[in-house]
């Protein structure tokens, strides 16, 4: 009868990835060790059963119920069974190395010409799913080690993955070379390249257990010696110069179009500059019509004024014109003096008064033909004072803005609000119209003179 085995139980190192116990006879008051970075799992009759983790662990059916479901009958609390035993090593890092043993034919796409290339790299993984790992690799070997063989006949990862590697990386190089890739620079695509390979190879190592933690891919370019490889270098280097002359060529375009935009931009600014200028001499005349629109008059309203002031100082100098004999002579002089200044008698009246004067007859002013008249109202900026035109939308003077008037509306000289046209403003209650205080004759808001007796207001 075999000997039963009391403690089960591995003291192994850490290239060993999984160890069978190398007993197969237990009873149920064996003692199992599992060590940290360690999982037990119990095989019977080709079936997994219990998985342990680190610790001390005695086999009981009520510990180890799929273990209890096999044991056939009980003798004296001990119950012997054959079963085996597999470690599994947890540790996070372990690496191996792959390379493939021939270079591949690939075709340069922009030329089309031929070369071959190498790949090489490591991987670094760890077991993520025992019971998967073992089921699918081990079988009823010794144990699986991280590479080559040992004392115990194990296989290694590396002799399972390793030809996986090597047919996908071999499979997918000539379609990876595309117009895209460089042949001249074909070691900084490594790691995308890289990246695609190992999509394709993950799902293999998960569906054998194991989690791929980093995955290397070095790709090994054309012999320098190649005659393509040679023509290549050539080629990109007379197409290197080509694009450096095309390039400064690309600069002095630009530099020309930069000339000509800025001078475009400068004459744009001129003529801008020269179309404001004219606008505002423009606004100028205009505003100055307007003044004088806003203000009630014109040219002929000028010269108007201008005899009335005549009439108002001739007739002001009677009883006091000593130049023609005093008296009423006198005062006829003068009342003839302002007349004729004022432009309201004809020459023979003039020199009838220039006789009664001394026998000289007063000078008569030069005075140019009036302009037509200007139907234009005015009106007054209530915030300045200012005359302005009636159709003015805003002061010249300070920017006060108007609001706009109808025909029956005029703006108060007095509050400065719109109001109807009338004797009263209907915003202040303020007289529209004045009267002159010596004659009471009624005189615009805004005159200096009272067109009746002359009387400065």
């Amino acid at each position: 009868m075999a000997e039963i085995t009391s403690v089960i139980k591995y003291e192994g190192d850490n290239s060993t990835i999984v160890y069978k116990f190398e007993k197969e006879d237990f009873n149920t008051l064996t003692q199992l060790i599992v060590h940290e970075n360690q999982e037990a799992l119990f095989f019977m009759n080709g079936q997994a059963l219990d998985l342990f983790g680190p610790g001390r662990h005695t086999l009981e059916t009520q510990n180890i119920p799929l273990l209890g479901k096999m044991i056939k009958g009980v003798t004296g609390g001990v119950t012997p069974f054959h079963c085996e035993v597999y470690f599994i090593n947890k540790t996070v890092v372990m690496d191996f190395n792959w390379g493939l043993p021939n270079r591949v034919g690939v075709v340069e796409k922009r030329h089309g010409y031929p070369f071959t290339i190498g790949a090489r790299g490591t991987v670094r993984m760890s077991v993520s799913d025992s019971r998967k790992m073992l089921v699918k690799l081990v079988g009823t070997m010794n144990g699986l080690t991280l590479s080559g063989q040992n004392s115990l006949n194990a296989r290694s990862v590396e002799d399972y993955f390793r030809e996986n590697i090597v047919t996908k990386v071999g499979s997918r190089l000539p379609d990876y070379i595309d117009e895209s890739v460089d042949m001249l620079q074909l070691t900084t695509y490594d790691e995308r390249f890289g990246k695609s390979i190992l999509e394709e190879i993950r799902p293999d190592f998960d569906d054998f257990g194991f989690d791929i933690k980093n995955f290397f891919l070095h790709l090994d370019p054309p012999p320098a010696n190649d005659p393509y490889f040679r023509k290549l270098v050539e080629i990109q280097a007379t197409e290197g110069d080509s694009e450096h002359i095309a390039q400064r060529r690309r600069v002095l375009i630009e530099e020309e179009e930069s000339k000509t935009e800025k001078r475009r931009r400068e004459a744009e600014r001129e003529l801008i500059d020269a179309q404001i200028a004219a606008q505002k001499t423009k606004l100028a005349g205009f505003a100055e019509a307007e003044v004088m629109q806003a203000q009630g008059f014109n040219k002929k309203d000028v010269f108007e004024l201008e005899k009335q002031k005549a009439w108002a100082e001739g007739v002001g100098s009677m009883g006091a014109n000593g130049g023609g004999g005093g008296g009423i002579v006198g005062d006829m002089a003068g009342i003839g003096v302002g007349m004729a200044a004022a432009g309201m008698l004809g020459s023979q009246m003039g020199g009838l008064f220039g006789q009664m004067n001394g026998g000289q007859a007063p000078a008569q002013p030069q005075t140019q033909a009036p302009r037509q008249p200007e139907a234009h109202a005015k009106k007054v900026c209530p915030k300045c004072g200012a005359e302005l035109p009636e159709t003015a939308k805003f002061c010249f003077e300070c920017g006060e803005k108007f609001e706009t008037l109808s025909e029956n509306e005029i703006i108060c000289p007095h509050c400065g609000k719109k109001t109807h046209k009338g004797k009263f403003c209907m915003e202040c209650g303020e007289p529209l119209v004045r009267k002159c205080p010596k004659c009471g004759t009624e005189v615009p808001p805004n005159g200096k003179f009272c067109l009746e007796c002359g009387e400065k207001l």
